[in-house]
């Protein structure tokens, strides 16, 4: 049996591990803090006493923490210790030159890596539909791919390593510009005299809906949305670190930036979206 391993087991990330499990794969897991471990034991899941033992026997090994720091401390540990044929998925949003760097390691050992981030957030996870955005070699996303379709939708495979962080950054940039663009219609609507609930339920219906407007609609006040904000935040200020001087970058942050920056006003980030 495929043995599997997971590591990031937030609102996005422990759904995704529980599929896994679902599926009737092997699963170990490893937490900074052991307790958190716990709900998954109850499931069936081995717990690892550190990333090393974890490493060790596994064939499969998905990531899903918060940046780039995050993985790079994982990674450190971990990859020295994988098995020369396993397979490292990493399933943060992060740089992607980072995922280059880790391909590049994991390549001198014989080790199999996919960047592949997700969309969809934790529902998505928890229904087993997902979209999986996926960068590596052909041979590596074949690999990946059994333990992937247990919690993904939508699985596509964009090109060599990074491929898949890029086309997140630039997902997510749009979802968060949409959602800037919702919240100053909203405002404008208001100027005008319009009702929200009125106003709301009839873009709903009209050319100007967008899956990003039926999010904000469903917001009592933008704060509501602070730990998703904050993640998409983030993703904006990728997009501006690996493609600064562009156009569409500006446009995106422009439209996004209002409203990030309202909902965004106190926040910690604590898992990946």
């Amino acid at each position: 049996m495929l043995k599997t391993a997971f590591i990031g087991l937030g609102s996005q990330g422990g759904p995704m591990a529980e599929r896994m499990l679902t599926a009737g794969y092997s699963l170990t897991v490893w937490a900074r803090r052991p307790e958190a471990l716990q709900s998954y034991v109850d499931k069936g899941a081995a717990a690892a006493a550190d990333i090393v033992t974890l490493a060790r026997d596994a064939d499969h090994i998905g990531i899903c923490v918060v940046d780039d720091a995050g993985v790079a401390q994982i990674c450190d540990t971990l990859i020295p210790s994988m098995r020369a044929g396993s397979l490292l998925a990493v399933h943060s949003t992060i740089l992607p030159e980072s995922c280059e760097a880790l391909a590049a390691i994991c390549e001198a050992r014989g080790i199999a890596f996919v960047d592949a981030p997700v969309s969809g957030g934790g529902g998505a996870a928890a229904a087993g539909t997902l979209t999986v955005m996926c960068g590596g070699t052909a041979a590596a996303f074949e690999q990946a791919k059994p333990v992937f379709e247990s919690f993904a939708g939508a699985l596509v495979h964009l090109g060599a390593a990074g491929s898949g962080q890029r086309a997140k950054i630039v997902n997510n940039a749009l979802m968060a510009a949409n959602m800037g663009l919702a919240h100053a219609a909203m405002e404008a609507g208001a100027l005008l005299g319009i009702a929200p609930d009125a106003l709301a339920a009839l873009i709903k219906a009209s050319s100007g809906r967008s899956f990003g407007f039926e999010v904000y609609a469903r917001l009592p006040t933008p704060s509501a949305f602070a730990h998703g904000a904050a993640l998409l935040r983030k993703d904006v200020d990728l997009l501006q670190a690996i493609l600064p001087q562009a156009p569409g970058t500006r446009s995106l942050a422009a439209a996004a930036g209002p409203f990030l920056m309202e909902a965004c006003s106190s926040v910690l980030v604590g898992s990946e979206a």
